[in-house]
């Protein structure tokens, strides 16, 4: 395998850069906010820079949402999110409250019970009239006892229900979150959580690769057919992915045309192995439109692979794996490139996991 070696130069601060021109223009430092500057910092989506530039500086909070919310639907889902926490939060508050009545009912049974007591083992009433009064306090409260219960049976049931309803909301919302709306893999976020989960886990982490796969040339097809036609080669790139892999592996659009794949239980030369079917599949995948013929192929990858092992930590490996990614770029594109010691890195491009 070929690889490309050149002097590291210091990389800058991404984050300290973006969070002060949003200080600076008075933007609030909340995560979506953070995600749209970030994305208009990579200038992998020219419109929506034009569109935060075009706010000039005190864009207001429902400005920045309104342009979130074309571009990351993940940002509109985010307030359903916060809608459906408040209701389960109310839900549960409502069951709390009532658990409480029904416990100081139970305790008023109790007290009842103790009357009861009192009253048959006062020695000073007629026999006949002490079991009498018992037999009619206990009778009362013991039905008024069990139609309460029946009633906040009914009632923890109906609740029940409601919160489990609430659940399944705020599992889809999340499930949105983490979806890039483009190709329906994972998006950037899904990956950092993911890839987090590596090294939270020995065992995982010993048999974990990760490959990160970039499309060659992409802007010039983008310049040569326009964005919808960008659009469509990356969803049937996403898919074509997705069908090359197996079914727990995870794969996820990080951004741009890159796209990033987790393979767990694997070795080094499974990762390789799947690396060059992707391309070949990929390489030999026709890119026609069925109505004009026009041909926008050959569309090929170039692939960066690295060991979670080889590295110290998730941002080390994402590091690493775009090193190699470069490597394959730099050496003539349409290959795999397996991280070394030694490999250096010259471009202008970085990385970082997402940021609530």
């Amino acid at each position: 395998m070929q690889t490309a070696t050149s002097n590291k130069t210091p990389t800058p601060d991404i984050a300290a850069q973006i969070t002060h021109a949003m200080r600076m223009m008075g933007v609030a430092p909340i995560p979506r906010n953070y995600e749209l500057y970030y994305e208009a910092y990579l200038g992998s989506n020219p419109q929506l820079s034009k569109e935060l530039a075009a706010l000039g500086s005190r864009a207001t909070q429902d400005e920045l949402d309104a342009i979130g919310s074309r571009y990351f639907s993940h940002i509109h889902h985010s307030r359903g999110i916060e809608r459906a926490h408040s209701t389960l939060a109310e839900k549960l508050t409502e069951l709390v409250t009532l658990l409480r009545d029904e416990q100081y009912a139970l305790e008023s049974y109790n007290r009842v019970l103790d009357e009861a007591y009192l009253n048959i083992t006062n020695k000073s009433a007629a026999s006949a009239d002490i079991l009498r009064h018992a037999i009619d306090i206990l009778s009362e409260a013991t039905a008024d006892t069990m139609n309460q219960g029946k009633e906040r049976v009914q009632t923890v049931v109906q609740k029940s229900f409601e919160m489990e309803a609430i659940r399944q909301e705020l599992d889809e919302y999340k499930r949105i979150a983490n979806t890039d709306s483009l190709t329906r893999l994972g998006n950037r976020r899904a990956f950092d959580e993911t890839l987090a989960a590596v090294y939270n886990n020995e065992q995982l982490r010993n048999y974990t690769g990760l490959l990160v796969v970039d499309i060659d040339h992409f802007k010039k097809v983008n310049d040569s057919f326009g964005h919808p036609v960008g659009d469509k080669i990356l969803s049937t790139v996403g898919t074509v992915i997705r069908a090359n892999l197996r079914r727990d592996a995870f794969v996820a659009r990080t951004g741009g045309e890159e796209f990033a794949v987790i393979l767990n239980d694997s070795t080094q030369e499974e990762c390789l192995q799947v690396a060059d079917r992707i391309r070949s599949v990929l390489s030999n995948t026709p890119f026609k439109n069925s109505k004009t013929g026009a041909n926008y192929g050959p569309i090929t990858l170039s692939v960066g692979v690295c060991m979670a092992t080889a590295a110290d930590d998730p941002l080390d490996l994402y590091h690493k794996a775009d090193i190699a990614l470069y490597a394959a770029k730099n050496s003539g594109r349409n290959r795999t490139v397996l991280f070394e010691d030694g490999m250096r890195k010259d471009s202008g491009r970085n990385w970082l996991i997402y940021r609530r």
